[in-house]
Order: structure tokens, then C-alpha cells, then sequence
């Protein structure tokens, strides 16, 4: 009998033992400053579910974890930024910790997700927290206006899945088709309008991306009208774009000229032919009467160099991947990524490219983008590299 105890005790220490080994643990903290937001991002060993919502009197950012330890060493944590203070972690019930974020302004919870290992990666909760008004932070405090997310081990697989981290995982992108209605832009070997080659592209582009089924997709135009130029990327700013595609089609004085080419935003074009180019595009608000900016180009371009300065390096990695997958079944030309002033790329907070898919001065590429099997080529290329991007940034730093 007594031996039968022992037994019994040694199976129930061996228990709790496998069950405390089995529990992660939430080991570190980062914090990743951005204009008027900060990005909280938890690393974890194990899946955990979390309630995340704020509190006033005073201000607190409040993250409730379950089914996960939480290191100590997390509320040593300090990092300056403009938003989030002092770390508490304490403790509420079993199989419950809270962490606590003092609040030096009123905020509002963006967004909130949660990432799976991938790489060095291990498992990731990240919380967008962004500036507002006293009016807006007071309308969102309580539990009643918490975010909650489940683990993958409780949750359950009748229920739908949890809605904000589906809303959270469906990226937006923007596609915008160059030039329209009065300004005809390029005017091809054969007298085609570029007008007319972007959008059949950008709608074909979009019913690509609509097939993936995880994007929420938008047109800055879908008929033959004129969009001012700063209008379109307000247009990406206004549907919280992860990304914005401006499709346009080159043309040059040497008919010889062919190639793909892909645009990020620089106010040092990187030769002479991207600086021309971006002066062509830039008239189109001239073109219109519509001069949308009233201040010097000296105090526009250092208060848009200070707000970019965050989405450039982004915009750059979209491009790389464009360039990547197109090369394997598009014509490029040498130098593929270039620089340019394109003021239709001046979104401060989304990661934008300016695709040229040709030279419509060139016979034969023209020829190629008037085919609809042309354009649906270069489509599907895209949206591997749409993929591969969103895909790269899981891999990647969230900073």
C-alpha cells in the first residue's frame, strides 16, 4: 500500500511537472516607434490567448494572457517612445497574467495579431497603439471594447474564427491605373492610349487578387476618369492600404526602347531618364488646374521626407520582389529598380511602387500590351510578388 502511494505521488509530481514544461512563456518585449503610433510586440515560446483593451484614471494599456507564463524580466523593459511608459506584470488568477503599460497620451488599439513561428521567429503578438484625441481614447475604454484572441489549442473548431485577426490578416492593397479621362498619358506606336492599357490592367490585376480570397482589393479608378494625383494615394491613406500599385506603361524618343521597370520614391531620381519620367507624370495636376500644393517644394519636401522615411524601406522590398518574380517571364530593363519623384508615391505611411510594364513606343511590346494574355501574365506575376512580399515581411523584423 504504501508502495502504491509513492507510486501515485511520483506520477502526480511527474504531472505537474510535464504540465509546467509544457507551459510557454512570454520571454521578451519590443517596442518599434513610429510618427504618431508605437508597435508593442510580445515574443512567446508557446500560442497563447489574449484580451487586450484600455483603461482611464489613469491611462493604461491593458493585456491579459492566458495559458502562458510571463517572464519577469519584461517589466524591466524601457524603450523611449511618445506613447507607452512603465511595464507592470502581476498576476490576476491561475492561468491568468496581466501586463500593464503606463499611457502618456490618449490612444486608440489600431491593430492587434498574432503571428506563428516562422524562421528565427518564434510565436509574436503585436499591438498597434495610436495617438488620439481625449474624446476618442474615452470612447474606447473598457473591457466591452477589448480585442480578443484565442490559442490554436482551445479554440474551437465549430466556432468561426476569431474576427479580428481575420480582419487583422486580410491585407488591402490599392491598384491604381495611370493617367484617365483628359489626360491620355503615353500615346503608343499605334496611336493606343496608355489611359486605356492601365486600367484593363489594374482590373485584371485586381481579379487575380480577388481569387487569392485574403486581400481586400481597391481601384483608385474603374472607369475612364481623371484623378488628381495626390487624390489617388489619399485613396490608399483612406482604406489603410498595406500596399499601393500605380500601373503605367513608359514611352521613350528611341523607339528601340523595351523592358519592364518598377519605382520607388526618391527626391534624387536615380538618372536622368526616371527624372524626366517623374516630371512627365507630375504635369498631370497641372494639366488640370488643380496645384494641391501651397507651400515652398523646399518645406513640402522635408515635411514628406520626415513622414516617408518609415515606409520607403518597405516600398523597396515590394519592389525587389516585383522585380524577382516578373524576371522569370517579362522583359526587364537593366537596372530594373529605379528612383524617382512620382508624386502619386508620396503616401507617408504606405508602402507604394510605380510598375512601368513597357515601352508603348516600342512596336512590339505595344503589340504585346494591347493582348489580354499579356496583361494577365504580367497580373499573375504581380501577385506572386504581392505574396512574396507579405509573405518576406512575416520573416522579417516587424520593425
Amino acid at each position: 500500500m504504501i508502495k502504491f502511494g509513492k507510486i501515485l505521488c511520483w506520477l502526480m509530481f511527474c504531472a505537474v511537472w510535464l504540465s509546467n514544461a509544457r507551459a510557454g512563456e512570454i520571454e521578451n518585449l519590443r517596442f518599434g516607434q513610429g510618427i504618431s503610433n508605437v508597435r508593442v510586440v510580445f515574443d512567446a515560446t508557446d500560442d497563447f490567448a489574449y484580451k487586450v483593451f484600455l483603461l482611464d484614471n489613469p491611462k493604461r494599456l491593458v493585456v491579459d494572457v492566458t495559458e502562458i507564463a510571463v517572464s519577469s524580466q519584461i517589466q524591466k523593459k524601457k524603450d523611449k517612445n511618445n506613447l507607452v511608459g512603465q511595464v507592470r506584470v502581476g498576476r490576476i488568477d491561475d492561468g491568468k497574467n496581466r501586463i500593464v503599460f503606463d499611457l502618456q497620451k490618449p490612444v486608440v488599439i489600431k491593430k492587434v495579431f498574432k503571428l506563428a513561428p516562422q524562421s528565427t521567429f518564434k510565436w509574436r503578438l503585436a499591438i498597434d497603439v495610436e495617438v488620439a484625441s481625449q474624446r476618442d481614447f474615452a470612447a474606447k475604454v473598457g473591457q466591452g471594447n477589448a480585442i480578443t484572441g484565442k490559442s490554436k489549442q482551445t479554440a474551437s473548431k465549430n466556432q468561426p474564427a476569431n474576427v479580428t485577426e481575420s480582419a487583422s490578416t486580410r491585407k488591402v492593397i490599392v491598384i491604381d491605373a495611370g493617367h484617365g479621362g483628359h489626360d491620355p498619358g503615353a500615346i503608343g506606336y499605334s496611336g493606343v492610349y496608355e489611359k486605356n492599357i492601365t486600367l484593363a490592367a489594374a482590373k485584371e490585376l485586381k481579379r487575380q487578387l480577388d481569387k487569392e480570397g485574403k486581400y481586400n482589393v481597391f481601384l483608385t479608378r474603374s472607369t475612364d476618369v481623371f484623378i488628381p494625383l495626390r487624390q489617388r494615394f489619399q485613396i490608399a491613406r483612406k482604406h489603410n492600404a498595406d500596399l499601393f500599385l500605380s500601373i503605367h506603361a513608359d514611352s521613350a524618343k528611341n523607339r528601340q526602347a523595351k523592358g519592364l521597370s518598377v519605382y520607388t520614391l526618391s527626391e534624387t531620381a536615380s538618372d536622368k531618364e526616371a527624372e524626366a519620367l517623374a516630371e512627365r507624370e507630375n504635369k498631370a495636376d497641372v494639366i488640370s488646374g488643380l496645384n494641391m500644393v501651397e507651400q515652398s517644394k523646399e518645406v513640402n519636401d522635408v515635411l514628406i521626407s520626415l513622414a516617408q522615411r518609415e515606409t520607403r524601406n518597405r516600398s523597396s522590398e515590394f519592389a525587389r520582389c516585383i522585380e524577382l518574380e516578373m524576371k522569370k517571364s517579362i522583359h526587364l530593363i537593366s537596372d530594373t529598380h529605379r528612383f524617382a519623384g512620382f508624386a502619386v508615391l508620396k503616401a507617408p505611411d504606405v508602402p507604394s511602387v510605380l510598375l512601368e510594364m513597357g515601352y508603348l513606343s516600342n512596336k512590339e511590346e505595344e503589340r504585346l500590351l494591347k493582348q489580354d494574355s499579356y496583361r494577365k501574365k504580367i497580373a499573375a506575376s504581380a501577385v506572386r510578388a504581392v505574396n512574396r512580399y507579405f509573405e518576406d515581411m512575416k520573416h522579417k523584423s516587424l520593425f
